[in-house]
């Protein structure tokens, strides 16, 4: 095991799974964390679990959140409907403070672990407009990181990785590939069922699927 801690948000989608291969091929130690949040389906943690497993991840931590109690999002309120087509702006699928919220308990667990290193699978390029995916919204959450913490203060701060942040899709699943991460595994469907199988409409599955088709990579999604 390195010496190197990372701590990486994995939600069981491509993008999370592809940065947890990331790190492990740049000789971090990986702890990965996602957040049962009250989201539409638990299929996504499913496939956390089965990613951190097939990636050798130390330790694969769950923590509960209440984010539905809050509503305000297709995501988290079962009467909102996730949207099959194209939209303006930003889309109701955005969870409010999200991002923010799973940061700054990730930022917590490494600074128990005495990890300096934080990553997340946020992207900039084919994403579907939320604003805490941008570069700005890391930067400044890295400010804040260590403005806010103990190790901060003391001089042994954190750095908050995108590796993602100006990929492509198909980029993203190139280097995924090559890395040896097993897509099948996979859920990034804002509407899975409850054995994982994408609707293939959402956003997120438009944007899946475009981005096996440009990178060349036969589609390892399973559709209802």
């Amino acid at each position: 095991m390195s010496d190197k801690k990372a701590v990486i948000l994995l939600s069981g989608g491509l993008d999370s799974a592809t940065v947890v291969a990331m790190a492990k091929a740049d000789g971090y130690t990986c702890y990965s964390m996602s957040f049962d949040y009250g989201q539409r389906h638990r299929a996504e943690l499913q496939a956390a679990e089965r990613v951190a497993q097939q990636l050798g991840v130390i330790e694969h931590k769950v923590i509960g959140l209440d984010l539905n109690g809050m509503g305000g999002s297709a995501l988290t309120d079962a009467s909102i409907a996730v949207p099959e087509a194209p939209v303006e702006g930003i889309p109701v699928t955005y969870v409010p403070a999200r991002n923010t919220v799973f940061l700054a308990l990730a930022l917590g667990w490494a600074e128990v672990l005495g990890a300096q290193d934080i990553f997340i699978g946020v992207n900039a390029v084919d994403y579907s407009g939320y604003p805490d995916c941008r570069p700005e919204f890391v930067e400044a959450f890295e400010r804040m990181a260590n403005l806010a913490t103990k190790a901060g203060v003391e001089g042994q701060g954190f750095t908050i990785r995108a590796p993602l942040q100006y990929m492509s899709k198909g980029e993203i699943i190139q280097a995924g590939t090559r890395l040896g991460v097993d897509y099948a595994l996979t859920v990034s469907c804002y509407q899975a069922d409850s054995d994982g199988r994408a609707c293939g409409k959402c956003d997120s599955c438009r944007l899946r699927a475009a981005g096996f088709l440009a990178a060349g990579v036969a589609d390892a999604t399973r559709y209802v």
